[in-house]
């Protein structure tokens, strides 16, 4: 395993955390105190906004789990993937695909997500 895969491991082990202090413990894993995060409905930095993030997908897709699309694929400190966020049933309503910088210690400085595939309002 690579030092990409082990840094995009630790990133959907912490979207995929449940309970307060599973999310906290991986969120800190995968993320430098400073890190951040920016989406289209996102833009926070450090531990305590990042875990709320996480925690607020979870509240709105109960059940569901972040999946990894295909291989990382990086160079330098930059590393890019897609994933899929996957229903109980197997259906993947939303998808995408986001780019991280890593700090010298194999956390996570930034990401930055881009949504290629969201489910519309009914």
């Amino acid at each position: 395993m690579t030092d990409y895969d082990t840094a995009v491991a630790r990133y959907f082990e912490a979207w995929n955390a449940t309970g307060p202090h599973a999310l906290a413990k991986a969120v800190a894993a995968a993320w430098t105190e400073d890190g951040g995060y920016t989406d289209p409905l996102a833009d926070v930095r450090g531990h305590e906004q990042l875990a709320a993030v996480i925690a607020g997908a979870h509240e709105r897709f109960p059940g569901f789990e972040f999946r990894q699309l295909g291989s990382a694929d990086g160079h330098h400190d930059i590393v890019r993937f897609g994933w899929e966020l996957v229903a109980p049933d197997g259906s993947a309503p939303v998808a995408g695909f986001d780019v991280i910088t890593l700090a010298e210690d194999g956390r996570i400085r930034s990401v930055l997500g881009f949504l290629d595939r969201v489910p519309t309002a009914a």
